[in-house]
């Protein structure tokens, strides 16, 4: 999976339709799209993320991971065997979501592409160095929830996975202030 160019930039695009800006209210006559790097920003801090994925029968299955933004891509982990990976073996298109989970502050995202396996050693050293970054004692620690995973990763007990976003949303919220941007890559 080739790395995005972080210095190409998404279409970005306030949707008014679900924006403060239709419906508004004190404060929200200058409401704004946000800015891509922002998004990026919490994409890199945010903790947990929520993989939506399609089973063969058209089911949805949706489950928390973990994951690092590393070079414009977002990487996550899973057993080869788990649902995710059997529903991704299938088709590969996916959503990723984080976000503040209240409502009145904060910035929900949704990343949509394709979830594409990650085969290279030197790339999973790169995904491996980013999550250890991000992570840290959940990772490096031996007492770390997730300690083991590198190792896991380099043997191929489990596979990477890499969601280049094809397009994006962010849902802001600011004191009753509503943004909804998409952006299209």
């Amino acid at each position: 999976m080739p790395a995005q160019d972080p210095a190409q930039q998404p279409t970005t695009e306030l949707d008014r339709r679900y924006s403060s800006a239709l419906h508004p209210r004190p404060g929200s006559a200058d409401v704004t799209a946000t800015e891509w790097s922002e998004a990026q920003r919490q994409l890199e801090t945010a903790e947990i993320f929520w993989v939506s994925t399609v089973r063969p029968d058209g089911r949805l299955h949706v489950t928390p991971v973990i994951a690092a933004w590393h070079n414009g891509v977002l990487y996550f982990s899973t057993g080869a065997a788990e649902q995710k990976a059997r529903n991704l073996a299938h088709k590969g298109r996916c959503a990723l979501t984080t976000g503040r989970n209240a409502l009145s502050e904060g910035l929900d995202l949704v990343v949509e592409g394709e979830a594409l396996p990650v085969a290279d050693p030197a790339l999973l050293e790169e995904v491996i160095a980013a999550y250890e970054a991000k992570y840290g004692p959940h990772i490096t620690s031996p007492e770390g929830t997730f300690h083991g995973i590198g190792d896991a990763l380099r043997k191929g007990d489990v596979v990477v996975f890499a969601v280049g976003p094809a397009t994006a949303y962010g849902f802001g919220r600011n004191d009753g202030v509503y943004s909804h941007t998409r952006w299209s890559f």
